[in-house]
């Protein structure tokens, strides 16, 4: 593939892909630039810092002479990942921008080299503030989980033809100087199926611990997939934990699978609408990640675990499309932001905290909007425990 054309084919495209105006485009203004390598080697003082390795290359750190610092991804020799995936990368980032993609700065393609310049995200991986070495992990409360979670909540939602990124996972998620979540790492990305398209694909990508297993033993790609993928990171975020780990006791190896466990209505096959109320009766302390316990607020900390386990429906037809998680995580947000200010404001009048992950309950009457297709006859909601608090109506 000859990438000047593409490029160029790309520059002059019209098509516009927004899921606001002012966030997301395919412009012809969009300007990626051809590096030569000796200017990569002084970018980076001959790759002097390393900071990263992944199923391309090594990614090391540099400095633009205009004082930008920037990620270079540079291929390896013995890498699984070739010129498709490099021409792929390049093709969508040379098109797209969006305030939740790493953007692509520019290239280099000399001498059998293939490398690609990024912004450098100085606050690593979400993988690396969760869990990740000791030196790159950080706590992350609760509310800029929660932001991290809906930031990432761009996927399919460009009102133009989907894309389907294939390789979800938090260790693809960075984080910026203002801890704003940005999706790296397209390599694999294809636009999602089209109306008589089969939908198959020849080769299965992704990780394991992420990958739908509809998708992996059908080899049907579509939208979902993702869906699968990003309910894995939800748990990430909500657990702290990572998506494997054999370490662990035998039945806590996979997140997923343990998080089954832990609500056994769902190993059931019961429908999402069927086993809310079941799901409410758990302890939610005995699944958030021990680092933000007494920080949360119960109920928005709720709709993000059952946003997540609706992702995880084994069966793709049960799982939600982005567009419903986006008003679920929304919701849980506006919550979990009121119950902040009601905190600050009963300690400013020199009031009392009740500490723990229940603060204090806010009554709300709105109903979770993801279900499955078929309709079912509405279950009883649980109780919910309320106090001398006005009732919050989210959105």
């Amino acid at each position: 593939m000859n990438i000047s054309t593409n490029i160029s084919l790309i520059q002059n495209a019209d098509a516009v892909f927004s899921v606001d105006s002012t966030v997301v485009s395919v412009s012809k203004s969009i300007n990626i630039q051809s590096f030569p390598l000796d200017y990569i080697e002084n970018v980076t003082h001959k790759y002097k810092t390393l900071i990263g390795e992944g199923g391309f290359g090594s990614v090391y750190r540099g400095t633009l002479p205009d004082g930008q610092e920037v990620a270079v991804k540079v291929r390896s020799s013995t890498s699984t990942q070739g010129t498709r995936e490099f021409d792929n990368e390049l093709t969508l980032l040379s098109a797209l921008r969006h305030e939740n993609l790493v953007p692509l700065l520019g290239y280099c393609c000399e001498n059998d080299q293939q490398i690609l310049v990024y912004p450098f995200m100085s606050n690593g991986s979400l993988q690396d503030r969760l869990y990740g070495e000791a030196a790159k992990r950080k706590t992350l409360d609760w509310p800029t989980r929660l932001s991290v979670a809906l930031g990432l909540t761009y996927l399919h939602t460009f009102s133009g033809r989907c894309i389907i990124h294939r390789d979800v996972k938090s260790s693809n998620i960075l984080l910026d100087h203002s801890m704003n979540a940005k999706v790296t790492d397209f390599g694999f990305s294809k636009y999602a199926p089209q109306e008589g398209d089969s939908g198959a694909s020849l080769e299965v990508r992704g990780t394991a611990g992420y990958l739908d297993p509809e998708y992996y033993s059908t080899q049907h790609l579509s939208a979902k997939s993702d869906v699968f993928s990003f309910g894995v990171v939800l748990l990430e975020i909500v657990s702290g934990r990572e998506p494997l780990n054999i370490h662990r006791p035998r039945n806590e190896w996979s997140l997923v699978e343990w998080h089954l466990l832990e609500f056994p209505c769902k190993a059931k096959k019961m429908t999402f609408r069927q086993a809310k109320p079941y799901i409410r009766e758990s302890r939610i302390d005995e699944i958030v990640d021990p680092g933000i316990k007494g920080g949360y607020h119960a109920e928005a900390m709720w709709r993000v675990v059952e946003v997540a386990l609706v992702c995880i429906e084994p069966f793709s037809a049960y799982r939600p499309c982005m567009a419903d998680i986006v008003r679920e995580l929304e919701d849980a947000l506006i919550i979990e932001n009121n119950a902040s200010e009601y905190m600050k404001s009963i300690d400013s009048l020199g009031g009392y905290s009740l500490g723990g992950s229940n603060r204090f309950s806010i009554p709300t009457d709105k109903k979770i909007a993801l279900s499955p297709p078929a309709p079912t006859p509405p279950d009883p909601s649980p109780p919910i425990n309320t106090q001398a608090l006005a009732p919050l109506e989210p959105r």
